[in-house]
């Protein structure tokens, strides 16, 4: 089988809005439609127009729970989903959002998940248009009320011309450079990315946008929302319930020397040596093998469920991160094939205790088989320099 191609399109999906205005006891994007949420419905559109990167960004706490609902609806592109924490305004979520994006990705949507029934079409006509050249575009609906200007008192003071309106939308699209800098240079907050990047210079175009596309703000825009999702067909199947085959998933860590204590590589102290500095202990044997064992089941990455912001695993080793990746992978409905890493580093030597780390480790993972390599780098790069490790992994999963 061919692997398919990295995208070099992605879909930040804004999901970290307080929701006070629609007051439904959750952040907006976790308040229920039906049986699902809103950001699941959201992403279920996002799934059905062109494959893209994926990354949910939702209310620091909520990283679980979305990506949950992203796993319901992404079929065969979960591995194309992360999840990250917003921040306090929606500048800075975007921010995060880009942050999280892959090298390859040139070209990025921004999705407010509270437009949670957008059809595919709509994305795809915004697509279409950067495909075509534009710098940045938005769908848009034509204004149908009729509009009056009123001073602070109420009084009517003039009619607007509404023909000149246009009710703005999202997806919004733009090319990644353009977007990354006008977030740089902002002074100020926006209410869409589209008025961000406008405001340092570049010109926004528009395309159709759709009536389905409205924003869930208030309590009667839930209550619209749940009278068309009553009124619909119910959705197609997910490819999700068609037979899954084995995956595998490919993962890398690097740490320098330099950290506090005793070495711990490959599950195993290592007296006498000098340790490796990082978060947890500086495995990066440990944390190459999770990595790759989450890109295998398209759990995300090894930052998504071991972050700083994980108390709990700091200073931790091997058997605490591989155990709990074990279970992440069970909970998802897959089991541990076989693992293979491979250490690059002067130091130390693996020789007299590779059978040694592969017991160790393959009992972390539930007796699934490690095999363990290693090698120098002939004095080449910061590991030839004895400067640090690095870690590369390769593990096959299958269906539980």
């Amino acid at each position: 089988m061919i692997p398919a191609p990295v995208p070099r399109l992605a879909v930040i999906v804004v999901a970290a809005g307080s929701g006070t205005r629609l007051n439904g006891g959750a952040p907006k994007a976790f308040v229920g439609l039906d049986e699902h949420t809103i950001l699941r419905h959201a992403l279920r559109g996002v799934f059905a127009a062109p494959r893209a990167q994926v990354v949910v960004v939702v209310p620091a706490g909520f990283e679980g729970a979305a990506l949950t609902d992203a796993r319901e609806v992404a079929g065969d592109r979960l591995d194309l989903v992360s999840v990250v924490a917003g921040g306090d305004t929606r500048q800075s979520s975007v921010a995060a959002g880009l942050r999280a994006l892959w090298a390859d990705v040139d070209t990025v949507l921004v999705h407010d998940a509270a437009r949670a029934l957008t059809p595919p079409e709509v994305f795809e006509r915004v697509i279409a248009a950067l495909d075509d050249g534009a710098d940045a575009v938005i769908p848009a609906v034509p204004v149908v009320d009729t509009i009056k200007r009123v001073d602070a008192a109420g009084a009517i003071v003039a009619a607007v011309d509404r023909s000149e309106l246009a009710a703005a939308q999202t997806p919004q699209g733009f090319r990644r450079e353009i977007l990354a800098e006008a977030l740089t240079a902002a002074d100020a907050d926006h209410t869409d990315d589209a008025a961000l990047v406008a405001a340092a210079g570049h010109p926004v175009i528009t395309v159709a946008g759709d009536a389905a596309s409205f924003k869930i703000t208030t309590g009667p825009d839930l209550d619209r929302a749940r009278s068309l999702l009553a009124a619909a067909p119910p959705p197609a199947a997910p490819a999700e319930s068609m037979p899954r085959g084995p995956r595998i998933g490919i993962g890398t860590d690097v740490h320098a020397f330099g950290g506090a204590g005793t070495l711990w590589l490959a599950g195993l102290e290592w007296p006498g040596e000098d340790p490796l500095s990082g978060h947890s202990d500086g495995d990066a044997v440990a944390h190459a093998i999770v990595d790759a064992l989450l890109a295998a089941a398209g759990l995300g990455d090894i930052g998504t469920h071991f972050g700083t912001d994980r108390p709990e695993f700091a200073g931790a080793h091997a058997e605490a991160f591989l155990a709990h990746t074990r279970n992440l992978l069970a909970e998802a409905g897959w089991r541990i094939g076989n693992v293979s890493v491979q250490v690059q580093a002067n130091r130390p030597r693996f020789a007299g205790r590779r059978v040694e780390s592969e017991r160790v480790l393959s009992a972390a993972l539930g007796g699934a088989p490690v095999s363990v390599s290693a090698t120098t780098t002939d004095g080449l790069g910061f590991t030839g320099r004895t400067e640090g490790v690095a870690a590369f992994a390769t593990a096959l999963v299958v269906p539980a």
